[in-house]
């Protein structure tokens, strides 16, 4: 493979602004209810009294991850599609769908721990995230890059990402990146707790 396309999510800068989900929709002319970038946000801890002082204490946390598909090293898509309409690009590592071959079974959505996949309603296809080769085509970065204000997306070969960012690692409420392999790096915020926690309470994935 010559490169290897794939994320970063800065998440200490995220806002949860939502910007790129708003951007993504239009760009892909998306309807209500079929998102190919999603913002989650994970909320938990609470106040407890220190019952020799009587001092309130806090251990509250919230914070923001965009996901989108992430092109992973061994896609769950690829390997249950019945029409092998998913593949991953050799030239560049992403995963797409041929949308000729794909019969909208919605077996790539199930499989996905990321929620990628996203069934097309009128024309029975399933579509999702392609990381805008379109734009890439044309020397581009995908429009979720261009449109965060708080440039806390990056896109590029995972090698030169690898480089910039050696302090990234997967965070709650994200999966166990050994499942899939996903190509995607996160800085994480202060707060931030360990894929697995169960403390929190995930909103936006229903979006």
């Amino acid at each position: 493979m010559a490169k290897q396309y794939g994320f970063l999510i800065d998440a200490s800068r995220c806002t949860g602004c939502r910007t790129c989900e708003v951007a993504c929709k239009d760009k892909n002319n998306l309807p209500v209810g079929r998102n190919f970038r999603h913002v989650l946000s994970f909320e938990g801890g609470g106040w407890r009294q220190d019952r020799a002082t009587g001092a309130w204490h806090t251990d509250t946390f919230a914070y923001y991850v965009s996901v989108s598909c992430n092109h992973c090293e061994d896609p769950a898509c690829v390997k249950v599609c019945p029409t092998k309409a998913h593949f991953k690009r050799k030239e560049d590592g992403l995963v797409l769908i041929v949308r000729d071959k794909c019969i909208g079974c919605g077996m790539c959505a199930k499989a996905c721990p990321y929620g990628a996949p996203q069934l097309d309603t009128v024309a029975k296809k399933m579509t999702k995230c392609d990381a805008c080769q379109d734009r890439l085509a044309k020397g581009l970065n995908p429009v979720c890059v261009d449109s965060c204000p708080q440039r806390a997306i990056e896109f590029g070969d995972m090698s030169e990402l690898l480089k910039k960012h050696s302090d990234r690692k997967h965070i709650a409420p994200l999966p166990d990146p050994s499942v899939t392999k996903p190509n995607l790096l996160v800085k994480a915020p202060r707060n931030a707790k360990p894929v697995g926690d169960k403390s929190g309470t995930v909103f936006g994935a229903d979006r």
